[in-house]
């Protein structure tokens, strides 16, 4: 019986390790944690955005981080091949804006519980709180590991599976670059992708904790758009975050240390003229209040004061009082409200990993090395990121059953 073994207990590795097994292989899966899928626990912010409900093309289309070379891989085990191993396992799943599939109890934990029946079932051999710290190679083949720095366990098959160097304090270190390096791989350029940004205003602090659903933005260089993306966002203490600011930062990292402008719709349903004509009946509603006291129907409480100021308009001037010009500042405003983003998060805080191993040096089809036989290479690890949606989570599943079906 061909001997497996499986470095790292994320999504990719328990599925390649479940799928080894299923199909007749004797499966050794290492993690250094002491539980399995640490990062699957935390996303979707417990929720576990666990896949998508798009087709395979839209899919791609999410992919901008070498989406081409996933094609193969999703036919072989696509989102619905997903979903319908999840639910056999009595996940329910539902799906919700954006083509978002969570599980129906909105726990991450029930989606690792369904992996880890299937390793049961299937026998998988599990060993935590593990540190692999070399990979074994005999004649440009693998043939096993070294743990903890001084045992070795021997495979007819290696499976990378560590994860990138986002999250660190899920296990994703890095340690399978180094290896894959020490191995004669390229690892392209590593950068943060999916991180919330930081913003040269400095008012931004005092909308921290502000979340706006049903916003429009668009990220412009150079007087050119480069992402436009529409859905929530909130305000922290250093800049912005939420699901459109975080696939936003997958195009703006490359621009930066340029400063990058970032424009908010704060209404976009509204036109123009739409919003100006609301902005009038607000002000005639509230004619006899100041001009502080008559924006309570039209914006979130916190975001009013900074509206204000940035307006140029006196706080306790009369609503009747406002001039045509003022009014029409103010919706314009409202439709290009304007930061500067200056830089992201550190790496560390990024939910993927933008680069890694070369997808040129690795079979799109099988997932194993190019320049190392018998080593297989998933997840994270290659360099193909995607935009928030459960794009990642399934980049993850379906390199990881390639791994295991193929190897």
């Amino acid at each position: 019986m061909k001997r497996v073994i499986v470095v790292g207990g994320g999504a990719s590795g328990m599925m390649a390790a479940i799928i080894a097994a299923k199909y007749g292989k004797d499966v050794l899966l290492i993690e250094k944690n002491d539980r399995l899928g640490k990062k699957i626990f935390i996303s979707g912010k417990g929720r576990c955005n666990v896949t998508t409900s798009k087709s395979i093309d839209e899919i791609i289309k999410n992919i901008p981080g070498n989406g081409k070379f996933m094609y193969k891989a999703l036919h072989t085990f696509s989102n619905y091949d997903l979903i319908k191993m999840i639910e056999d396992k009595g996940v329910k799943l539902k799906i919700e804006r954006g083509d978002r599939v969570f599980p129906d109890s909105d726990k991450s934990s029930d989606i690792i519980k369904c992996f880890e029946k299937y390793m049961q079932e299937y026998k998988v051999g599990i060993m935590l709180n593990t540190k692999v710290t070399d990979i074994l190679v005999k004649d440009n083949k693998a043939i096993g590991v070294e743990i903890n720095g001084k045992e070795k366990i021997f495979s007819d098959v290696v499976i990378l599976s560590t994860g990138g160097a986002s999250y660190p304090g899920t296990g994703s270190s890095g340690d399978g670059y180094r290896f894959a390096k020490k191995l004669g791989h390229t690892v392209i350029d590593l950068k943060p992708s999916l991180v919330p940004l930081i913003v040269k205003e400095d008012w931004v602090r005092e909308l921290m904790g502000l979340t706006l659903k049903n916003v429009e933005i668009k990220v412009k260089n150079n007087n050119k758009v480069i992402y436009q993306d529409f859905g929530e966002m909130l305000f922290t203490h250093f800049g912005v975050s939420g699901p459109i600011v975080l696939s936003a930062s997958r195009n703006i990292v490359d621009i930066l240390p340029k400063e990058v402008e970032f424009i908010i719709d704060l209404k976009p349903a509204l036109s123009f003229e739409e919003l100006n004509k609301r902005i009038l009946r607000d002000f005639e509603k509230y004619k006899n209040k100041d001009f502080k006291n008559s924006l309570d129907d039209l914006l979130p409480q916190k975001l009013i004061p900074i509206v204000i100021k940035l307006s140029g308009i006196d706080p306790n001037k009369k609503a009747n009082s406002i001039t045509k010009q003022e009014r029409l500042k103010l919706a314009s405003l409202l439709k290009e409200f304007k930061l500067t983003i200056v830089g992201t998060r550190p790496i560390e805080e990024a939910i993927v990993t933008r680069g890694g191993i070369s997808i040129k040096e690795v079979d799109p089809q099988t997932m194993e090395s190019k320049i190392i036989k018998d080593l297989y290479i998933t997840g994270e690890l290659l360099d193909v990121d995607a935009y928030t949606g459960g794009f990642n989570l399934q980049i993850a599943f379906s390199t990881g059953y390639c791994a295991g079906y193929y190897c």
